[in-house]
């Protein structure tokens, strides 16, 4: 199975703030502050997932090298002859 790297979740980009000037101030609907304040909570959801995806795969390395440090520690025990 190929390992996953970073390149294959990147972390989410947040919006761009819109400037003031870029508000027409006649009411639109939806205006651009609208848009942007939509935009910034698909961003907030879609960064929660990521950092609980990465902690989870924070745990599964440590796990993985506590695993390979248990396997190492059994067979460097020195074989008593009987």
């Amino acid at each position: 199975m190929p390992r996953a790297t970073p390149k294959d979740d990147p972390q989410p980009v947040p919006p761009v703030q819109p400037d003031l000037d870029d508000c027409c101030h006649s009411g639109c609907n939806p205006c651009v502050f609208d848009l942007y304040d939509e935009a910034l909570e698909r961003y907030q959801s879609a960064l929660a997932e990521w950092q609980a995806r990465q902690a989870a795969l924070r745990v599964q390395k440590v796990q993985k090298v506590q695993k390979v440090q248990t396997v190492q520690a059994r067979h460097s025990k020195p074989r008593t002859r009987r």
